[in-house]
């Protein structure tokens, strides 16, 4: 147990016999569990999660759509060394601009984020959160160090006033924190997503605490945004889910081929600064507003019990997703299925008003 200024870090060990001396133990950090601490993980990938077989567009007109991304990115490059002078507004609106630019439709639900020094924090998916996520307030995202060494994109972020982490020494967490404290007490807006990497949608990761640490510090509001992607009848889309070992390039030509693709924002409730004591508790309630009943057991009402849809062939669950379930008046030979909890009740064995264990 190694403890951080910021929290305490436990990092199970594994003792094995060195080398050429047998018998000596040595400690090794699980891999997985090291990056679900430190380098956050999502199970997700392409090939499992992403579902890109909707209706298309054809390639001229995904060629026009990708087109008209780069030359509002452009503008968006000549502006940068102005930006500070750019009203908020304008800055909305062209995030807006980028995409639909893409083909995506966007609707934006909620009151308006708060003024004055605010963190913005939401769920991941795809690289369309940056601009959504600016749509509703420009801000200063924090981002890996990494991609300061990424051509083009490393000094446009570096540019916007993005503040970096590295993931990689987490001695430099509490200086990272310190950073985004500053920029919050001097009014600005930092976005964050707490999660720590892209997840495709149908199943959300836990939002890391350390971050929110800046939010207490500074004594500002936490701004929770849901976001969504759905196809134009409203299924649950994965076209736009940028993850895995999946290339920039190749998540954007996915997007703009979509058609019917619609980015749902959904601005939720600021958290007031003082509701809570702890970075945990402020962190688990932005948690539970951006990502209603993704940890929670569901309830079902006495009388309707729930069974698995089938799901398309190939496509399987993974880590952390609930399965699609069909509501439908009891029958005594079904079962009562349990998200989350894995547990399975028989309607014979239930009594009214009882919920499943």
């Amino acid at each position: 147990m190694s403890t951080h200024p910021l929290g305490a870090v436990h990092v199970p060990t594994a003792t094995a016999p060195q080398t050429g001396t047998p018998g000596t133990p040595v400690a090794r950090a699980h891999p997985v569990e090291a990056a679900n601490l430190w380098r956050p993980h999502a199970p997700c990938t392409p090939q499992a999660c992403v579902d890109a077989t909707g209706p298309a567009r054809t390639v001229s007109l995904a060629v026009v759509r990708l087109t008209a991304v780069l030359l509002l990115l452009v503008v968006g490059f000549l502006a940068g060394p102005v930006s500070a002078r750019i009203p908020a507004a304008l800055i909305r609106r062209w995030c807006g601009w980028v995409v639909r630019a893409a083909g995506v439709r966007v609707r934006i639900d909620g009151g308006a984020a708060p003024d004055g020094g605010l963190l913005l924090v939401a769920n991941h998916v795809s690289w369309l959160d940056i601009p959504l996520l600016a749509a509703v307030r420009p801000a200063r995202m924090l981002a890996k160090s990494e991609i300061r060494d990424w051509p083009v994109a490393g000094w446009l972020t570096a540019r916007s006033g993005a503040l970096f982490i590295d993931r990689d020494r987490i001695r430099a967490l509490p200086g990272t924190v310190a950073r985004i404290a500053e920029a919050l007490r001097a009014g600005e807006a930092v976005a964050l997503f707490p999660e720590g990497s892209t997840w495709c949608g149908r199943a959300q990761g836990r939002f890391r605490r350390a971050a929110f640490q800046a939010a207490l510090d500074a004594g500002v509001p936490v701004q929770p945004v849901r976001l969504r992607y759905r196809t134009t009848p409203g299924a649950l889309s994965t076209a736009a889910a940028f993850v895995g070992e999946d290339a920039l390039l190749t998540s954007v030509w996915r997007v703009v081929r979509a058609r019917e693709l619609v980015a749902y924002v959904e601005v939720r409730d600021a958290i007031a600064p003082g509701l809570h004591a702890d970075r945990r508790s402020l962190a688990r309630a932005a948690e539970r507003s951006a990502l209603p009943g993704a940890h929670q057991p569901e309830i079902l009402a006495p009388g309707i019990q729930h069974r698995p849809v089938p799901l398309p062939a190939g496509r399987g669950l993974h880590a952390g997703e609930q399965p699609p379930l069909d509501r439908h008046v009891a029958a005594r030979r079904d079962t009562v299925h349990v998200p989350q909890q894995g547990g399975a009740v028989p309607a014979r064995q239930r009594m009214a008003g009882e919920f499943p264990a």
